[in-house]
């Protein structure tokens, strides 16, 4: 009796964190309409801001252990950081070149690569009501690519692969729960910096730029990353993937709701077709645990 009701309550408190996680990572559009600095620039200063708020929380908490959590990383731990690092840059230099609408319906075709990819690595067999979410969302991103208002075929290319990177994240997440996800968070932003500090300019912003890129560097990056890479040690891939792919509808709303910056009809569709898959889904699933452990 006590394991089953243990499982469901991880299970929930992943759900919890991932869903935190994928509203505070979809404000990135927002900030990226919001200033005029360009791609590298934004990089350097967000990944300075969120990799030192992590870092100094890591620290506060336990000096001692943050040391120990960051030389215990090994192969695994620098393999999510780099990847997070690859999936961040690639995210805002999507964000350069198409809508923000496209790059987060394109993210919700996570669901179908996440399946697959578990099946293959993990040997977690999807469930019938997520492969028919993942063909769902796939068709309403086809839709979407390369057109519509604001599409561009280069962003959402980059679009695509950031979405490859971020569940090759979760995969790993899941295969080695034991990684101080926190560390790997503040390790990834900090590289993000160092890689983008060659082609940056970060000193040639107003400071109110900056500033703005500080409050989503510190909690619409780092608090976000780190709850998703703690979530996803919880959950299955393709779970992850669907409350991820919520994105879709979050990060156009706040574009809309400060700018007033309206969808064209194709993006509406196949945003439309992607969500009600994820929602149905997401739904369902969490129903069918509810009364599963209850049962038990």
């Amino acid at each position: 009796m006590v394991a089953p009701r243990m499982k469901s309550s991880s299970y929930t408190l992943g759900l919890v964190l991932v869903l935190i996680s994928t509203i505070l990572l979809s404000t990135a559009g927002l900030m990226t309409r919001l200033i005029t600095m360009d791609t590298a620039t934004i990089l350097f200063w967000r990944g300075v801001w969120g990799g030192a708020a992590v870092a100094l929380l890591i620290f506060l908490r336990s000096p001692g252990q943050a040391w120990r959590d960051f030389r215990r990383l090994g192969l695994p731990g620098w393999a999510i950081a780099l990847v997070t690092t690859a999936s961040m840059s690639l995210f805002i230099a999507a964000l350069h070149r198409t809508s923000v609408a496209h790059v987060a319906v394109i993210f919700a075709t996570a669901p179908l690569i996440a399946a697959a990819l578990g099946f293959l690595f993990l040997r977690e067999k999807p469930g019938a009501g997520a492969l028919i979410a993942s063909v769902a969302a796939l068709i309403g991103v086809g839709l979407m690519v390369g057109t519509g208002e604001g599409g561009g075929l280069v962003g959402d290319a980059l679009a695509l692969l950031m979405t490859l990177c971020i569940v090759v994240n979760t995969l790993l997440a899941r295969r080695y729960p034991e990684m101080p996800m926190l560390a790997i968070a503040a390790l990834s932003a900090l590289l993000g910096s160092l890689v983008a500090a060659p082609f940056a300019t970060p000193l040639s912003w107003p400071a109110q730029e900056i500033w703005i890129v500080a409050l989503f560097g510190i909690f619409g990056f780092a608090a976000g990353l780190a709850l998703m890479l703690l979530g996803a040690r919880l959950l299955p891939p393709v779970e992850t993937s669907l409350i991820g792919a919520l994105d879709a509808p979050l990060a156009p709303f706040w574009v809309w709701l400060v700018f007033g910056e309206v969808l064209d009809r194709t993006t509406l569709i196949g945003g439309g077709l992607v969500m009600a898959a994820v929602c149905l889904h997401v739904v369902a699933d969490f129903g069918s645990r509810c009364r599963t452990a209850a049962a038990e």
